[in-house]
């Protein structure tokens, strides 16, 4: 500001006179000084100016606004459209209703999107929970938008900003479609977004016609006003000196309409000039003016800041009740006289504001990381310890968190007299008269907290010390919690659906300000967002339990007992759930042993439930003896089926996961021969631990996985030494997001090297070296070591194709029988070979063998070159024969037949000790009775 205005009115009225006549008599005849703002033709061509400007900015306006409400309906449209399209497309409602709704309409919305030529196509559930999104770090996360129309059936257009896309920041146009199904329910909701410049207008077009109208019409009032001052200039000569008078009762008269104080303070002191504004805050007399600034009875620190004649910039002092703020310049160095220019301001309200501005903003981040927080693992426990962090001790000194036990466990919330203190956090020392974590509670009916429970809604206790409710809770803590300092209590309870899950007590102590009314709502707010990842985590923990008690009733429970292998195994499950990994140790006749791996493609009940399927059709086909080729063929068929039945269903499985991609490894071992005989379907192949510790990846051909049909499977054999051991494994303990296949592999290689080990050993070996932090995948592990029937154990003899040859294999038998010391069933095992050896001669073609093994029972075996089936018939009381059969199928424990490449074997089992063996002769009896009973007699 300048020094004039020290000076005294009429003076300064004569001076700026002065000057104005001085200007006038000095200006020259150019174009420059003519249109001078000084001049009212400068005036009047400002004014020109300013009104084409208007005018051009009001055309442009409108132009923009026009083209912007074109834009948006335009948007709205499009959107609206590809919602719509994408809502009503076919399969969009069954993909909602799959295991796995990302995975099938993630890359369907990305194709949708971009021949739409919109900015993004979402699809979430009912909850607002995003199933897709073009940029995949936000699927799974809560849409920004208005979606409660949409689960009423109705479409929802809107505009937003701040939305994630690909497009960035921007305002978007938004619509919100149901996706409805065949019933009218909505089962999902589809979201459609366009950034709204995308939309072309006509507006780049017609911005040209209207800048160059504007600029024509600029310079036909330069050249006008130009035209204008030179006739006015002869005539007025200049600005007059009552001009020069206005300009100055105009600035007068702003200086004293400002809501900012103004002082102008001369060199010695003395108070020259004080606005109106400076006056009322300051409470200056009518005659301050020209007085000393020490005379006005300021207060001490303001009369001191102004008589200091220090430069200041926004130095805050109270003066009386109200916080000014002080700015003090020099006027000298502006080319006035000595002395200061002073401002002030009063911020009283503004620092007022400012503080509940900080607390609104301190109370945003802390529900910012609520939502970030709060809710990161789908534990229950977990997440309300996760809360009583957030909210302590940026909100509440300590907090705790008490849930229903029936919430705990992951089941259906149940009202019941008290809840468990599930979490705490503060500080410790002050917990003292608080319940512990694990504690169970009863909420006296005048408790603070048995109030919120009825009302639904968050209660406040300013003073603890005069709630007595509260007190008669538990008299005994409550007298320490106040001791400790403890003086204020805010319990909401947590809801989630509707439902009560729980409370949350927010407490303060020591010197933190009690709660207020204000808090309650907060309070509610964060209660609310816990509530929610509770019942969540909750939800999930129920349906694992249930997928884990499915899964692992379906899998083995134990190791059968069997002397052909020693078997060891590992089954860990992945951490997003259960799967459809298993594997078996099947006992085959002629101590021969099944074992089976396979994996179903998926994750949760549908694969758990299918891998009971497969696993007792491979318990099934094992039972029929098939080869391990013919039993993965008939495994496909019946994939292929499930996966034709589910699909041309009409209930609700027909939108279930297909099987097909499923995958099986079928081994069948001979501890008599070491031979092992396995294929697979889409499978890893074994490895194989040499008795020196050696490791191999045995070849096995490759087959593709189950389901796809008309493609056969190959069989291999592999001659294992005696205590070898066989590795079967899914595909989980060799691939994973870090390792590639070939890693997993040399990984795996290293892990099983070395000798003497046992299977137990083998399988933590390798468990420990390939057992990721984090596992995506089921891993199966079966480890079993080879063993081999003694020799001296087993028997065999050529049998030529005539009767006679029957007795002397008969006795040879008998004699065999007698030096393993079986003379207690000796009659029952010739008998059995009898009839055995007689049906191959009569009905079987050469060559003819026997084969007796004394492994955990006495096997029986007859093998002959034909194929044909043996049946088991009842003979009539007619017929002289037809029985031999129906006496093995009474005297054996097991009997059977399996098909080799040259023909076939019927084979038997009879138990070793005594009391079988009466059992089977008194069964003997009653059938040959049976045979001959005749009531016609």
């Amino acid at each position: 500001m300048k020094g004039f205005l020290g000076l005294k009115r009429h003076e300064s009225r004569r001076l700026f006179a002065d000057l104005a006549r001085d200007r006038g008599e000095s200006a020259g005849s150019g174009l420059r000084s003519l249109l001078s703002l000084r001049t009212a033709a400068g005036q009047v061509f400002v004014l020109q100016i300013v009104i084409v400007v208007v005018l051009v900015a009001a055309a442009v306006t409108a132009l923009v606004l026009q083209a912007g409400r074109d834009s948006t309906r335009e948007a709205g449209r499009q959107a609206l459209t590809a919602a719509e399209t994408f809502a009503n497309a076919p399969g969009t409602v069954q993909a909602l209703n799959s295991g796995d709704p990302t995975a099938v309409l993630q890359p369907r919305a990305e194709a949708a999107r971009k021949r739409a030529g919109v900015s993004f196509i979402v699809v979430m559930n009912t909850n607002g929970i995003r199933y897709t999104h073009p940029d995949p770090k936000w699927i799974g996360k809560k849409f920004i938008g208005t979606i409660k129309p949409s689960l009423e059936g109705r479409t929802t257009i809107e505009r937003a900003r701040g939305l994630p896309h690909p497009e960035g920041s921007g305002p978007v146009i938004q619509a919100v479609v149901p996706v409805i199904d065949g019933r009218g329910s909505v089962v999902g909701l589809v979201s459609a977004g366009i950034k709204v410049d995308r939309v072309t207008t006509l507006s780049a077009r017609q911005m040209p016609i209207i800048f160059g109208a504007g600029a024509a019409a600029l310079a036909l009032s330069t050249l006008g006003t130009a035209l204008v001052a030179r006739r006015l200039s002869g005539q007025t000569h200049g600005l007059g000196p009552a001009q020069m008078t206005r300009m100055y009762e105009h600035h007068d008269a702003v200086l004293h309409a400002v809501r900012e104080g103004v002082l102008i303070i001369g060199a010695d002191g003395r108070l020259m000039l004080a606005n109106d504004e400076a006056r009322r805050l300051l409470e200056l007399p009518a005659d301050a003016e020209q007085r000393q600034v020490a005379e006005l009875n300021l207060d001490e620190d303001t009369a001191r800041l102004l008589a200091s004649g220090e430069p200041t910039t926004d130095e805050v002092h109270r003066a009386g009740d109200r916080l000014l703020a002080f700015n003090m310049r020099p006027t000298a160095l502006y080319g006035g006289p000595a002395g200061w220019a002073v401002t002030l301001r009063d911020t009283t309200e503004m620092a007022a504001v400012t503080g509940r501005a900080a607390v609104a903003r301190e109370r945003l981040s802390l529900l910012y990381d609520a939502g970030v927080r709060i809710g990161t693992t789908l534990d229950v426990v977990r997440t309300a310890q996760e809360l009583a962090d957030v909210a302590a001790p940026r909100f509440a000194d300590i907090v705790t968190v008490d849930l229903l036990e029936s919430v705990e466990r992951g089941e259906e919330p149940t009202r019941t007299a008290g809840m468990r203190r599930t979490a705490i956090s503060g500080g410790y020392k002050e917990r003292e008269g608080l319940y512990p974590v694990g504690e169970l509670i009863t909420y006296a009916p005048a408790a603070p907290q048995a109030g919120a429970l009825e009302t639904g809604r968050a209660v406040l206790e300013g003073d603890l010390r005069q709630t007595w409710g509260w007190r008669e809770q538990d008299p005994d803590g409550a007298d320490r919690a106040l001791e400790r300092g403890v003086h204020s209590l805010v319990t909401v309870p947590l809801q989630a659906r509707g439902v009560v899950l729980g409370m949350t007590n927010f407490w303060r102590m020591g010197d933190s300000p009690p709660f207020k009314e204000e808090d309650l709502s907060f309070a509610e707010e964060l209660a609310a967002r816990a509530a929610v990842a509770i019942d969540n985590a909750r939800r999930f923990t129920r349906e694992h339990a249930m997928a884990v008690t499915l899964q692992r009733s379906l899998l083995p429970q134990g190791v059968p007992e069997q002397d052909a292998l020693d078997v060891a195994w590992r089954y860990l499950p992945a951490e997003a759930g259960v799967g459809g990994d298993w594997f078996d140790v099947i006992p085959l006749p002629g101590a021969r042993v099944a074992l089976v791996v396979g994996d179903v493609v998926g994750h949760g009940l549908h694969a758990a439930a299918t891998m009971g399927r497969l696993r007792t059709a491979v318990h099934n086909f094992s039972a029929l003896d098939l080869p391990p080729d013919e039993l993965l063929g008939h495994l496909d068929d019946l994939v292929s089926r499930i996966d034709s039945d589910e699909s041309n269903g009409d209930g609700p499985q027909s939108h279930a996961e297909a099987v097909t991609g499923a995958t099986c490894l079928y081994a069948i071992y001979d501890s008599v021969t070491g031979v092992c005989t396995m294929a697979r379907a889409g499978h890893p192949g074994p490895a194989v631990v040499h008795p020196d510790g050696t490791v191999a990846y045995p070849v096995v051909p490759a087959s593709p996985p189950l389901g796809l049909g008309s493609h056969p499977f190959e069989a291999v054999e592999l001659q294992l030494p005696e205590d070898s051991r066989l590795v079967l494994y899914t595909d989980g303990l060799i691939e994973n997001r870090d390792l590639d296949i070939d890693t997993g592999l040399a990984l795996l290689h290293g892990a099983l090297e070395g000798a003497g080990r046992t299977p137990e050993e083998t399988c933590q070996a390798a468990i420990d070296a390939m057992l990721p932090a984090h596992p995506a995948d089921d891993i199966a592990l079966l480890v079993a070591r080879t063993r081999l029937l003694e020799p001296s154990r087993v028997a065999h003899w050529e049998v030529l194709p005539d009767p006679a040859a029957v007795a002397p294999v008969r006795a040879a038998c008998g004699a065999q029988l007698q030096a393993w010391g079986l003379e207690d069933i000796g009659f029952t095992a010739e008998l059995i070979l009898s009839e055995l050896i007689t049906n191959a001669i009569r009905y079987g073609s050469p060559p003819i063998s026997v084969r007796l093994m004394h492994h955990r029972s006495l096997i029986c075996e007859v093998s002959d070159g034909s194929s044909t089936s043996p049946r088991v018939r009842r003979a009539a009381t007619t017929d002289e024969g037809g029985r031999g059969l129906f006496l093995v199928a009474q005297l054996a424990q097991r009997w059977g037949t399996r098909y080799t490449p040259g023909g076939k074997v019927i084979w038997a089992e009879l138990a070793l000790h005594n009391a079988a063996v009466a059992t089977m002769s008194d069964t003997l009896t009653e059938a040959l009775l049976d045979q001959f009973d005749d009531p016609t007699l």
